[in-house]
């Protein structure tokens, strides 16, 4: 937040302000909400740590909009990438056969490919309606156990070893339940209304375009 601030007031104070600001923010702004069918943009803030976090880093970018910069915050979903993120730590487990859900497994988030959310910000940087929240998610949440079946049937390896919640909370403590357990069934209003068409709009084609070997196109 202090970082962020303290950009935004540099930015503020040039004799020459910048066309745009993108701010990372994250879906946990919503908080965890187990009781609703659908987040979006419309949906106010939540409670916890994680959602008091994202709050305040969006609101330490108001320097930068009150001196006329297009401030566009991207509250992103959990990215899928094999080369960070929470997919990267849990491809050694699956690999190996020794994947499973998380709790109940019914836990949903919001998640994006790391392709999209490339293309999101770049359409974000170039066009002048973008501003404001966005929630950089894919179409539809995905539940951990649906994540944990696609990405199962990708790799061609079981998934058989549920992890207990009482485990989870025990190696996290709170953050557990803003994290891993919290459910997050987040949509995304805005990019359909910007027109922004999604590369990889279902679970499955995302996990096979990362993890599965593309043809050598000669």
């Amino acid at each position: 937040k202090n970082g962020t601030r303290l950009l935004c007031d540099a930015l503020a104070s040039m004799s020459k302000i910048p066309k745009v600001l993108i701010s990372a923010s994250g879906i946990n702004y919503y908080g965890n909400h187990t009781d609703r069918e659908r987040i979006d943009e419309d949906s106010p803030a939540g409670s916890g740590f994680l959602a008091n976090v994202c709050r305040e880093w969006e609101q330490a970018t108001a320097p930068a909009e009150q001196a006329g910069i297009r401030v566009c915050s991207l509250r992103i979903g959990m990215v899928l990438s094999p080369k960070g993120g929470a997919l990267k730590k849990m491809l050694p487990a699956f690999k190996m056969g020794l994947g499973g859900r998380i709790g109940s497994g019914k836990q949903r988030t919001g998640w994006i490919s790391i392709d999209d959310l490339i293309g999101i910000m770049h359409a974000a940087l170039l066009d002048e309606r973008w501003r404001g929240a966005v929630n950089a998610v894919a179409s539809q949440p995905a539940s951990n156990r649906e994540l944990t079946r696609q990405l199962a049937r990708v790799l061609r390896r079981p998934a058989i070893f549920p992890i207990p919640a009482l485990l989870v909370r025990i190696l996290f403590g709170e953050m557990a339940n803003d994290t891993v357990l919290a459910d997050l069934p987040v949509h995304s209003r805005r990019l359909v209304e910007l027109g922004y068409e999604l590369r990889h709009p279902k679970l499955e084609v995302a996990l096979n375009h990362l993890l599965v070997k593309q043809p050598t196109r000669k």
